[in-house]
């Protein structure tokens, strides 16, 4: 069976792609069927499949073998459990040697065994024997990652396998009939060129958006079904004056909110960091509001010493923080929504100075900060000992250097801190679960501190080596 649709509109992201998707696969529906993605850009249109259908969500690492000297042009790909598809017309035609395809295969392979490794950790793939499985991508474009895929979750005992795709070339069923029962796709435009071409948002998927996807999923079928969304009264974009510039963000408060935790980016990331959104949603789901908001403008972005300049940095984040109204001390001016709720940082790299700064200029109306990979050093000895706002350092135990200026910073600071250290996690915190573990500290401190001492209250921070 094959269901696709002639006439284009284009997507806005692959969210957009994935429900317009979901909306011709109802029919799957069912305790039997499995959705596996094709990361990573396949995760978020498959997301919203697994969530529509109320199906488990997997994943199927795949990896494309490039011509050597043209790589963007694939000559095949491989998979999980050693499944290797060929486009023997390619290698053919590039005249690509049995040495050269050995060398990109071997490269490529281990590509895959460190991504499988980071997308699942040490959890085993889903068991698809006997079910129906839908492949989901983000488009079609020579179809080798769709073959090799289809063949995996076959050669692992699907029942039934559908190969799912929001965009396609009109000849795509003529090329891949063979490896799937059924072909789904919502729209196959021509002339076709390449995938992105049909989405208005097509920036590449990042790990950190994988690995909350999948986070998600599973947090979803552990409780049986969707949990219930935590209520949100807010959730807009808003634009903030700041020392004579205006700043976008984004405000987040749910109802009933215990508190606000406003978010210092660093090092050149803004408001759509997905390691802060990560941190922030998981937040949110704790009855806290947030806010993350760019402390550079566009214009400024541009000039790498911004991004260091942390009393440039500090002043902006001082300026948001008194529009909250969150302390009798501030100014309720441009966001009434958090008038008077009590207010914590969250700061990562260079902003983490940023935060600390900030907590030190505003004294007891900053009840919290929490700084992720910080570098709380560069706020230097006058600034951290002027601090007095509970103060929460969290590293990866392989990021020696930043460990060791954290805990320099930190015999620096006379408030109640603590370095948490989390286990085989560098920098970024890309390792499996690193950043579930940054984000549950971050949430046990603000609770802790923010909300006024009674039964709601938590106790420390998450357990890890410290």
């Amino acid at each position: 069976m094959h269901v696709t649709g002639t006439h284009f509109t284009p997507f806005a992201d692959r969210t957009d792609a994935g429900r317009r998707l979901a909306a011709r696969l109802g029919h799957l529906s069912g305790a039997d069927t499995v959705v596996v993605a094709l990361p990573r850009g396949g995760v978020p249109v498959a997301a919203e499949v697994a969530a529509t259908l109320g199906a488990p969500l997997d994943i199927c690492v795949i990896r494309k073998l490039g011509v050597p000297y043209q790589p963007e042009l694939g000559m095949g790909a491989i998979g999980e459990g050693g499944v290797r598809v060929l486009n023997e017309q390619v290698i053919r035609l590039a005249s690509v040697t049995d040495d050269q395809l050995a060398e990109v295969e071997r490269r490529e392979r281990a590509e895959l065994e460190r991504r499988a490794r980071r997308y699942r950790g040490d959890r085993p793939p889903a068991d698809v024997r006997g079910r129906v499985v839908i492949v989901v991508d983000d488009g079609i474009a020579t179809g080798s990652t769709a073959r090799a895929a289809c063949r995996i979750v076959r050669e692992r005992g699907a029942a039934r396998v559908v190969l799912a795709v929001p965009v396609a070339p009109r000849d795509w069923t003529d090329r891949l009939d063979e490896v799937a029962d059924e072909l789904v796709c919502v729209n196959t435009p021509s002339p076709f060129f390449a995938i992105g071409e049909f989405y208005a948002d097509f920036s590449q998927t990042e790990d950190e958006e994988v690995l909350r996807l999948l986070a998600e999923a599973r947090e979803r079928d552990r409780d049986g079904g969707d949990p219930p969304p935590t209520a949100v009264a807010v959730d807009r974009e808003l634009v903030l004056p700041a020392a004579g510039v205006r700043l976008a963000g984004r405000l987040t408060v749910p109802a009933d909110a215990r508190g606000v935790v406003v978010f210092a980016h660093g090092s050149g990331s803004s408001r759509h960091s997905p390691r802060n959104r990560y941190v922030a949603d998981h937040l949110n789901g704790a009855g806290l509001a947030t806010l993350l908001f760019d402390l550079l403008t566009e214009a400024e972005e541009s000039d790498r010493r911004n991004v260091f300049d942390v009393g440039l940095l500090a002043s902006r984040l001082t300026a948001v923080a008194r529009q909250l109204g969150t302390g009798t001390t501030l100014e309720a001016t441009a966001v009434p929504e958090t008038r008077g709720l009590p207010l914590g940082l969250f700061g990562a790299s260079t902003g983490a100075a940023a935060a600390l700064h900030t907590a030190a200029e505003l004294g007891p109306a900053v009840r919290a900060v929490v700084s992720r990979g910080g570098r709380p050093d560069l706020a230097g000895p006058e600034e951290l000992g002027r601090v007095s706002a509970p103060t929460l350092l969290v590293v990866g135990s392989l990021d020696t250097t930043v460990l060791d200026l954290n805990r320099q910073a930190g015999r620096r600071l006379r408030c109640e801190r603590e370095l948490a250290v989390v286990p085989h996690a560098t920098h970024l915190f890309e390792e499996p679960g690193a950043l579930d573990e940054v984000a549950e500290l971050a949430r046990r401190w603000f609770l802790r501190h923010l909300p006024e001492p009674g039964p709601a209250s938590e106790p420390g921070p998450a357990s890890g080596s410290r």
